[in-house]
This record gives structure tokens, sequence and C-alpha cells, in this order.
């Protein structure tokens, strides 16, 4: 009896990754707005119904691919090195990870950032989209863990996390749409040499209490300027 259980498991499970690869094509070709579950199940070659036996929506579809994505991306953040007495070096590899994970996958940067159809969340339930933004920020959290070892305070290891990704993406949009080649500059390099000066302005604080300055004095922001830690300034 367990066997047969298994067997037929195994079975949906197949399915069901029938249905998710069909589903990759179509919103890769019409986006999720264009997108139906006609063509979803005319691409896995099956009924439109059958498909409902696996997926309530093709939302619910879109969000399973999203889901998976982001579970790779974990995974792969997570295999990164940890070295516990150089948060530096930690914060390195984990931005490093998500890095190569996207360059590497351009259709999951795509399926992430909504690009098959626009640039904003389109048809996603807010829930969906909440909980997709939630296994996203798990991924990044180790950067942002990272910065906080390095001595920064929440809000600014948030500010630089968040820049870092933003600097991180744009790079690999430009490399994926081949925009980098008309500067003649390699998205990977430039994106090392960010991490190197993020480095080396997250240890600015800690460098400075142990001069005995006060750390109150200021930390470097992104363009060179200072940014007090509960400025609210934007």
């Amino acid at each position: 009896m367990h066997a047969k259980l298994q067997r037929r498991q195994t079975l949906t499970d197949a399915r069901r990754a029938l249905v998710l690869d069909a589903a990759r094509t179509v919103f890769g070709e019409a986006g999720i707005e264009g997108a139906s579950i006609r063509e979803i199940a005319k691409k896995a070659g099956y009924t439109p119904g059958a498909i409902y036996s696996y997926f309530e929506s093709k939302e619910a579809i879109y969000a399973a691919l999203l889901d998976e994505s982001l579970l790779r991306l974990q995974t792969a953040v997570a295999e990164a090195k940890v070295s516990r007495s150089r948060p530096d070096k930690t914060l390195a590899a984990k931005a490093q990870a998500w890095f190569d994970f996207y360059a590497a996958n351009p259709r999951d940067l795509d399926l992430g950032f909504y690009l098959v159809h626009g640039m904003r969340p389109r048809g996603l339930t807010s829930e969906l989209d909440h909980e997709l933004n939630d296994r996203l920020y798990d991924a990044l959290r180790p950067c942002e863990d990272a910065l906080l070892a390095m001595g920064l305070d929440a809000a600014l290891a948030l500010q630089e996390n968040t820049a870092l990704f933003a600097h991180g993406v744009g790079l690999l949009l430009m490399q994926h749409t081949g925009r980098i080649r008309m500067f003649k500059q390699s998205a990977d390099a430039l994106f090392k040499t960010y991490l190197a000066q993020l480095t080396q302005r997250s240890a600015a604080p800690a460098t400075k209490e142990d001069a005995g300055e006060p750390a109150s004095a200021g930390q470097p922001d992104l363009f060179g300027g200072t940014v007090r830690p509960n400025s609210t300034d934007t």
C-alpha cells in the first residue's frame, strides 16, 4: 500500500513539474497578464481541467515558480562560505552568491522582478506578494547580518544591504540586456569593486571607535558624504 501511494505521489510530482515547465515558457512569452490556464495546459499537453487539480489559478502557478526559484537562491546563498572571525569575508561570499545565481540564471531574475511583462507586481495577491518578498529577503538577510557583525547599526545595515542589492540587480540587468557592452565594462568586476568599497565603508565605524573617536561623528554614505545613524534625511 505504501509503495502504491509513493508511486502515485511520484506521478503527481512529475505532472506538476511538467505544468510548471510549461508555465515558465508561457509566462516568458506572454507575461503573467497575457498567460492563460488554457495556454499553459496546451503547452503541457493537458486539459485546462487537469491543471486546476494542481493549481487554483495562473497566479498560483506563477507564485509556485517564483517560490521554487527563491528556494534555489536561498540554497546558493546558504552554501556560501561563512567566516565567523571575518564578517567582511562573509559579506563578500554571501553577496557574490546571490549575484552569481542571478548572473547564471537570467530567467530567474526576470521571474523574481516580474520582468516577463513590465516592471511591477502584476496579478499576484497581496498575500502572495508579501510571502514571496519575505522569501527573497531571507536570501539577502545574511549580507545584512554580516554588516551588523561589522559594527553597523540596524538602520544603516538595512540601508547598505538595500543599496547593495539595487546596485547588483542594476548591473545584472545591464549584463542580461547587453547594455554593459556599450561601456566596455564587466558586471562581475564592477560588483566586486562595489563590494570592496562597501567593506571599506562599513569597517570605518569600528576603526574610529578603536581609535577613540566617537562613532556618532558620522559614517560614510554611498556618495562620499556622511550619514548619521539616526538621521531621517532622504
